[in-house]
């Protein structure tokens, strides 16, 4: 079984920076396509980016788009999410997520992948 953990989460304000890790076990991460999904109270998980096993590949949701970016370092088996200009609506739980395989477009469904983090909090004060 492989383990993802994720960090980096806090509070910050409006407008504010945060840079979230996801570390994850195993040799083999740098064949994992990673994604990164997010779920507020009350609300269901939503999509927010994935990267490809070679980090050559990105998708983010239209809601975070020009505004977060998605990176990997496979040498330290972690994938990053850098995230500028938060907003309150961005205030979530964060899970990290590994696929075995590759989904290409359909990274954006969280059945594709295999092993999930435990979630780190973000909190986006207006």
């Amino acid at each position: 079984q492989v383990q993802v953990v994720e960090s980096g989460g806090g509070l910050v304000q409006a407008g504010g920076s945060l840079r979230l890790s996801c570390a994850a076990s195993g040799r083999t991460f740098s064949s994992y396509s990673m994604g990164w999904f997010r779920q507020a109270p009350g609300k269901e998980r939503e999509f927010v980016a994935a990267i490809s096993w070679s980090g050559g590949s990105t998708l983010y949701a239209d809601s975070v788009k020009g505004r977060f970016t998605v990176s990997r370092d496979n040498a330290k088996n972690t994938v990053y999410l850098q995230m500028i200009n938060l907003k309150p609506e961005d205030t979530a739980v964060y899970y990290c997520a590994a696929d075995r395989g590759y989904s290409g477009a359909y990274a954006y469904r969280s059945v594709v992948y295999d092993y999930w983090g435990q979630g780190t909090q973000v909190t986006v004060s207006s």
